[in-house]
């Protein structure tokens, strides 16, 4: 339905768009007009990947040499203290390199464990005099007689003891002689040892 009166009132454009701004736009049966034009909205997967794009440091374009576009300043330090460090690995790994290193560095390891070991043996000397690094093999201070007997009881005692060698347990009963203990009792003394050493089977 169409309205033939007239306003006497003359408005200009200009007050009628300052009109229209302050409230909602009337048609002109005084109805309020809807805007039924759509609004465009990003979809979930387009916000997820746009998130994914702007945080993925290969994604980022360098618009300026100062900051790094759409990333927080947390990930812009973390990105470039990382090509920080990759620069300076490249740099270690073409001046760094030497030949023999490993070798030489294994050289003066074995070396220092090497004396470490001896000064160990020779504090642990002065409790036992046996563990004495300059002392000479005690079954050189036997009789032909008693090596005899130290050889054969070792030779037995090797068989029954898993893990030792003839020579250890041969040294170690002579050891036990030479401190005095008859043969008896120095064999049953190295038997319990070497059945309760650690690292051992216990029946």
């Amino acid at each position: 339905m169409s309205s033939n009166n007239s306003s006497s009132k003359v408005v200009s454009v200009d007050e009628q768009a300052f009109e229209k701004a302050g409230g909602q736009a009337v048609d002109e049966d005084g109805f309020p007009v809807v805007d039924e034009t759509p609004e465009f909205e990003a979809a979930v997967e387009q916000e997820t990947q746009a998130k994914v794009d702007a945080n993925h440091p290969d994604g980022i374009a360098d618009t300026s040499k100062d900051r790094i576009h759409g990333v927080t300043l947390e990930q812009e330090e973390r990105i470039r203290a990382r090509e920080a460090e990759l620069e300076r690995i490249s740099a270690q790994a073409e001046l760094g390199t030497q030949n023999g290193r490993e070798q030489r560095t294994r050289e003066v390891a074995s070396q220092g464990s090497t004396k470490r070991r001896r000064e160990f043996q020779k504090r642990a000397a002065s409790v036992d005099p046996m563990a004495d690094p300059e002392r000479d093999d005690p079954r050189a201070e036997l009789s032909q007689d008693e090596l005899a007997t130290v050889n054969t009881e070792a030779d037995r005692l090797a068989t029954r003891v898993d893990g030792w060698s003839r020579a250890a347990i041969s040294r170690r009963l002579a050891e036990a002689i030479v401190d005095g203990t008859d043969m008896t009792s120095a064999v049953v003394r190295v038997f319990e040892e070497l059945q309760t050493a650690p690292g051992g089977t216990v029946p």
